[in-house]
C-alpha cells in the first residue's frame, strides 16, 4: 500500500468529516505524524505526489491556525510547511495559500518557521501574479507584504525532532526580494510595498558582488519559473519609479542594470529601447551620474556568462537572432547541442560591446569623455582585464544599434 497516497486521502476525508474542528484537527494531525514517519524514510516517495499534496495540507495548516496548541515534537504544522517548501508551487493556490502564510511568517508565529514560510513564498511565486489574486482583499495583500517585511531578517526554524525530514530546506532570501522587485513594477502590489521590505537589499546592494547576486536571482527567476520577469520597458520603468518613492536607490539601479542586460530587451526594439534610455537617462542625472560606473560594470561583467547565455537560450527558445537587415551578427542562439563554447563567448562579448556603444551614446560620450564624466577612479580588474582582452578581435565590428 503507498502510505503516501493513503495518508493524502485520510486527510481529505478527516477535513471534510462532521466531527468538531478540534477533533478534526487531532485526527489530521495523526495522520501528518504518520507522514512524517513515512518520508523521513523514503523522501524520495514525495517527488511522485505532484500538486497532489497541496490542497489537504493547505486545510490542514488553515484548520491548524484557528486550533494551534503547544505539542510535544514532532510538530505536525512543521511537517505540512516542509512539505509545501519542497513541492512544484502551483499559480492556482495564492488565494488560499495568502492567509496562511501571512501568520506563519509573523515572528510571533508559535512554529517560528519565518525562513520556511519564505520558502513557500518564493515556491508558490506563479500565484503571486495569477488573476486570482485580484480577488484578494486590499487589506490582505497589504497584511502580506507587512508580513514579509524584510525577508533577509529571520531566526532558524525549529529543527526536527526525529531526523530530517527529506533533508534540509534550503532558503534564499535573495530569491524573494526578487519577487518584491518585481511585485514593485505590478499595479496590484506596488503601492502596498514598504520601504523595510528592501532594507537589507538596499545595503547588500550597494556592493558590486550584492548586484550581482540579485542580477543571478533575476535570471534564476526569469529561467525557471518567471519568463514575464520584468521583461518590458513599462514594467522595468513602474519598478524604478516605485523603489525611487520608496527611497531603494540601489535596489531601483539594479533594476535598471538589469534593463541593459543583454536580451532582456529586444535590441531591435526602438520604442522600448528609447524608454529605457529615457529611464536611464532621466535616472543617473537625478542621481548623480557616477553612479554610472556601476551600470558600465555590469555590462561588460564576464562573471555571470553560463547563467547569462543560459537566460538567453531560454528567452529566445534556440533559434537564431538577428538583426533584420544587419551587417553583422548582434548575438546568435543556437541549441546548445549546437551552439559551441567559442561562439557563444564571442557572440555575447560583441553584444556587450554594442551595449557599452548604446551607454556611451545615451550620454553622449565617448571612451575617453566618458571616464572624464563619471570620474572614474577605480578599475575592475576581475572584469575588464578578461573583458577587453576578448573584446579586441571584435572592436572592428559594427553594432546593429543604436
Amino acid at each position: 500500500m503507498d502510505i503516501g497516497k493513503s495518508s493524502l486521502s485520510w486527510i481529505t476525508e478527516v477535513l471534510n468529516s462532521n466531527y468538531p474542528e478540534d477533533t478534526r484537527f487531532q485526527m489530521a494531525s495523526r495522520v501528518v505524524q504518520l507522514v512524517w514517519k513515512h518520508y523521513s524514510v523514503i523522501p524520495e516517495g514525495l517527488s511522485n505526489m505532484g500538486y497532489t499534496w497541496i490542497p489537504p495540507l493547505l486545510g490542514f495548516l488553515s484548520l491548524s491556525e484557528k486550533l494551534y496548541v503547544t505539542e510535544s515534537p514532532p510538530y505536525p504544522g512543521l511537517i505540512a510547511l516542509r512539505i509545501l517548501s519542497v513541492s512544484q508551487g502551483s499559480s492556482d493556490f495564492g488565494v488560499t495559500i495568502l492567509p496562511v502564510l501571512a501568520s506563519i511568517l509573523l515572528p510571533t508565529h508559535p512554529l517560528q518557521s519565518r525562513s520556511l514560510a519564505l520558502k513557500i513564498f518564493h515556491t508558490f511565486k506563479s500565484g503571486w501574479f495569477s488573476s486570482h489574486m485580484e480577488n484578494v482583499l486590499i487589506k490582505d495583500l497589504g497584511g502580506l507584504l507587512q508580513a514579509i517585511g524584510d525577508p533577509f531578517q529571520f531566526t532558524p526554524d525549529l529543527p526536527p525532532q526525529d531526523g530530517e525530514l527529506m533533508g534540509t530546506v534550503h532558503y534564499e532570501p535573495m530569491m524573494a526580494a526578487v519577487i518584491l522587485i518585481e511585485f514593485a513594477s505590478l499595479g496590484l502590489w506596488r503601492n502596498h510595498l514598504h520601504r523595510l521590505n528592501f532594507t537589507s537589499c538596499e545595503e547588500i546592494m550597494f556592493t558590486q558582488e550584492g548586484r550581482r547576486m540579485a542580477i543571478r536571482c533575476m535570471f534564476n527567476t526569469s529561467i525557471r519559473s518567471w519568463p514575464g520577469f520584468l521583461c518590458t520597458a513599462a514594467k522595468i520603468i513602474a519598478a524604478v519609479r516605485r523603489l525611487e518613492e520608496l527611497q531603494c536607490l540601489n535596489t531601483a539601479e539594479v533594476v535598471i542594470m538589469w534593463a541593459w542586460t543583454v536580451g532582456v530587451v529586444d535590441a531591435t526594439d526602438h520604442d522600448n529601447w528609447k524608454l529605457v534610455g529615457d529611464e536611464t537617462l532621466r535616472f543617473y542625472q537625478t542621481h548623480g551620474i557616477r553612479r554610472l560606473t556601476a551600470l558600465k560594470q555590469h555590462i561588460t561583467d564576464t562573471t555571470m556568462e553560463s547563467s547569462h547565455i543560459e537566460f538567453l537560450t531560454a528567452q529566445y527558445e534556440g533559434s537564431p537572432y538577428r538583426a533584420e537587415g544587419s551587417r553583422r551578427p548582434v548575438w546568435f542562439i543556437y541549441g546548445s547541442a549546437v551552439w559551441e563554447e567559442s561562439e557563444r563567448n564571442a557572440d555575447l562579448c560583441v553584444s556587450q560591446a554594442c551595449q557599452l556603444r548604446r551607454l556611451y551614446h545615451l550620454f553622449g560620450y565617448d571612451p575617453t569623455t566618458w571616464e572624464e564624466a563619471v570620474a572614474v577612479e577605480e578599475v575592475d580588474e576581475e572584469v575588464s582585464s578578461g573583458y577587453f582582452e576578448r573584446l579586441d578581435p571584435f572592436m572592428g565590428w559594427a553594432c546593429d544599434y543604436p
